[in-house]
């Protein structure tokens, strides 16, 4: 089936603690320590997979065994909801992030480690196939510039690296067709 993916109502990108309770299929809600991340720009989420391996030459040239040298699975995506808690809590670090948007907002920015988490990505396919991603353990490990102009969206442009959970699964993509 050829598709595309749209994000679910509410928000698409959620994140907990690394701990929380994960969903295993693509249509059980979410445990409440779940928090969506807001509108994501019209460029959507994108999934980068990268193997990388070695060929192993006998003499004379020929290649007898290729051998995997290194594998990732990252996300990236640019968050609109740029003055949200939990989005900035996420990109900035929930130690570096206090306040509230009414009495005022500290965001420090710094060299500290980033917090790790779960990430859920809900979407839904054209003929309404739900479609659900679920890293166990990720990280920011990437934030791209910052622009402040006056004709366009401020955005905090992110990568998601994920890690391997205990099966050495780094995502889970589930499907389904009510």
């Amino acid at each position: 089936m050829v598709t595309y993916a749209k994000p679910k109502v509410g928000g698409a990108i959620s994140v907990a603690p690394v701990g929380t309770t994960l969903p295993t299929d693509a249509q059980t809600a979410l445990d409440v320590a779940f928090n969506q991340l807001g509108y994501i720009s019209e460029d959507g989420f994108t999934n980068s997979i990268s193997r990388e391996s070695t060929d192993i030459k006998a003499w004379g040239g020929d290649t007898v065994l290729t051998v995997q040298t290194d594998f990732s699975n990252k996300y990236s995506t640019a968050f609109l909801d740029t003055i949200d808690l939990n989005m900035l809590k996420t990109i900035f670090g929930s130690a570096n992030v206090s306040g509230a948007l009414n009495t005022g907002i500290d965001v420090k920015v710094n060299s500290k480690e980033l917090d790790e988490m779960s990430i859920v990505v809900d979407m839904v396919l054209k003929d309404g196939t739900l479609h659900r991603i679920v890293a166990a353990k990720a990280k920011i490990t990437e934030i791209g510039d910052i622009v402040y102009k006056s004709n366009d969206a401020l955005a905090y442009e992110v990568t998601f690296t994920t890690y391997p959970d205990a099966s050495g699964d780094c995502a889970h993509d589930y499907f389904y067709k009510a």
